[in-house]
């Protein structure tokens, strides 16, 4: 009997540690940045790689208002959920900016139907709202083509999704931010000066983002503040 406890006891060590090692949801990505905060943001932005792109890109904008941005590329609204206590919650905001959805069009992790992204979407929301932080939910971004997965076209379930999203969060008294509306052009994507693949913003993108978002934030928190947003720039 001995051989086979042996047994289980090495294959339960070795999927643990491959697990731990793999660390599916990288909660390891903000780990140290989390530990260093001296002083809670305002906001937390959570999301994939449009809102990791954010703040590499301008990272001013967050800053210089007391955002901090938590996004991971490529991540799904599972992942974002399984990690929102560490990176949202734990950060103790006034608000958070949840933009999350696309990667699970994308089918990152496999096929999904909207109404399950949609219910990791409310759960977020759910985890925040008994925490006291104000919920902002964003529309997802128009996208018709994705440079990694050629066979989707996301545009028609883009559209879909947001209208789940915006319907919810009317329905629960929370701040909606609609970026799709005045971004989106013909062909249901980003336009060549806003994007580079038609799904991913540039610089001058979320220059407009930034003014969208910030309006959202002073609804849902009560304020008039004056954010500070970066202008356009000429040379790109």
């Amino acid at each position: 009997m001995k051989k086979p406890i042996l047994m289980i006891a090495i294959v339960f060590v070795a999927t643990t540690t491959f697990a731990q090692n793999k660390d599916w949801a990288q909660y390891g990505r903000y780990e140290k940045q989390n530990a260093e905060i001296t002083t809670f943001p305002d906001v937390v932005f959570m999301g994939n790689s449009i809102t990791d792109n954010w703040y590499k890109l301008d990272e001013p904008f967050f800053k210089n208002n007391n955002f901090a941005g938590r996004g991971i590329s490529g991540q799904t609204t599972v992942e974002m959920l399984a990690r929102f206590r560490k990176d949202v919650v734990e950060l103790n905001p006034k608000a958070v900016v949840i933009l999350a959805g696309i990667n699970d069009i994308a089918q990152n992790n496999g096929s999904i139907k909207l109404e399950n992204v949609l219910s990791n979407i409310i759960s977020m929301s759910e985890l925040a709202r008994y925490h006291k932080i104000k919920v902002i939910l964003c529309s997802v971004l128009p996208c018709n083509q994705f440079g990694w997965r050629p066979d989707i076209q996301p545009s028609e379930d883009v559209k879909h999704l947001n209208a789940m999203i915006k319907d919810y969060a009317c329905k629960n008294k929370m701040t909606f931010v609609d970026y799709y509306t005045p971004l989106v052009n013909d062909a249901g994507g980003l336009s060549p000066e806003l994007s580079k693949d038609g799904c991913h913003p540039v610089f001058n993108c979320y220059t407009t983002m930034e003014l969208i978002v910030t309006k959202g934030i002073k609804k849902a928190l009560k304020n008039r503040k004056t954010y500070d947003v970066s202008s356009p720039k000429e040379d790109l």
